[in-house]
């Protein structure tokens, strides 16, 4: 079954006795399924296992890092003595970095899973950063996950936006992507594009430019991830296990001291840029726009408090603006609170940053 099908409810498809009040609502979801089939066709893209290319980050020495059996997957734990951790065993200028994940189930409150892209272990005071950031919650309530860009250390200037799923992320395993070229960088879930941002010359050097590393972790985040820090990780539950598998990553080893690649990375880059996923067409357009209409819950571009002129690559839409806050959040249902956050117990730390928590 196509997994955006997903994010029609069973209630979609009952008899016509429903009431008639809920058909702007059912038009709703109708016109997004439709939007989101058509951008679903599945990337070309090819799995390597993971001693290919990956190699254990921390948590190893706990028995936190499992390999799966055929080589192609890997579990990353969370216990009361460690989190865990892997990173690609090089840097790259530009690529894509996607993986299919499973989130731990039950109560998940102040658990982070992270699926990123940083150097803050070669330019630390200049680091570049691209995040999907996944936070726990307590029993019966949804996972959510946020998605952040930094460049050359900008982390005064954090770019996140956060979400919620159609779909329950603990239940399978779902492709989530990051893309990052020279020109523009995307964020997908499965097939969709959830987050575009291109670059352009005002950005300057807050566009990450710098070779970077992919990591994944999972780590205790107690003090910000759930309702400010309010609900903090149970060990009870422990431990929390966060599944990896069909790792994919395209791009060009390069040396992070040399801030240009190679004369045969310019092939691989050009290839890169010419795949399917490095362009957002427009039937993924249109699915992009239907997801963020639906799930995005917060948008630093539409947070005026913090920024009363927005980042110039933010791309204002009327229809999104009206939805929101000046604190850039939604109109409607959550508060409004503030936490800085850390990376936590991985080598690689992002910077504090002022977050907005649901």
């Amino acid at each position: 079954m196509d997994p955006l099908r997903r994010l029609i409810p069973l209630s979609v498809t009952t008899s016509s006795s429903s009431s008639s009040s809920s058909s702007p609502f059912l038009i709703v979801l109708l016109t997004l399924l439709f939007c989101v089939a058509n951008a679903a066709a599945a990337f070309d893209v090819v799995p390597i296992s993971f001693d290919e290319a990956y190699a254990p980050l921390f948590g190893d020495g706990n028995g936190n890092v499992v390999r799966s059996a055929n080589g192609m997957g890997v579990r990353l734990l969370l216990d009361r003595f460690s989190g865990s951790g892997f990173i690609s065993s090089n840097l790259y200028k530009y690529g894509f970095f996607s993986a299919k994940i499973k989130l731990p189930s039950d109560y998940t409150a102040g658990v982070v899973v992270a699926f990123y892209t940083s150097n803050g272990d070669v330019f630390e005071k200049t680091h570049d950063e691209l995040d999907i950031e996944f936070l726990g919650n307590i029993r019966g309530k949804k996972w959510r996950f946020q998605t952040n860009v930094y460049g050359n250390g900008s982390t005064s200037r954090g770019r996140e936006e956060r979400y919620t799923l159609w779909f329950d992320p603990t239940k399978e395993f779902h492709r989530y992507s990051i893309l990052w070229t020279a020109n523009n960088i995307i964020f997908y879930v499965d097939e969709v594009p959830i987050r575009e941002i291109i670059r352009n010359d005002a950005m300057g050097g807050d566009y990450p430019a710098k070779p970077m590393a992919l990591y994944a972790t999972i780590w205790d985040a107690s003090d910000w991830a759930t309702s400010g820090g309010r609900y903090k990780v149970n060990y009870k539950y422990a431990p929390f296990v966060a599944e990896f598998k069909d790792l994919v990553l395209q791009g060009c080893p390069v040396d992070p001291i040399n801030q240009y690649p190679a004369g045969h990375c310019y092939e691989k880059l050009a290839l890169l840029e010419a795949q399917d996923f490095s362009a957002v067409t427009s039937q993924r357009r249109v699915a992009m726009r239907r997801f963020r209409q639906s799930y995005m819950y917060y948008s630093y571009c539409y947070d005026t408090v913090r920024y009363a002129i927005p980042p110039p690559e933010c791309v204002i839409l009327p229809s999104e603006k009206e939805r929101f806050k000046d604190t850039g959040r939604l109109k409607f249902g959550g508060s409004h609170k503030r936490r800085s956050r850390r990376r936590g117990q991985t080598p690689v730390v992002s910077g504090s940053v002022e977050q907005p928590v649901m």
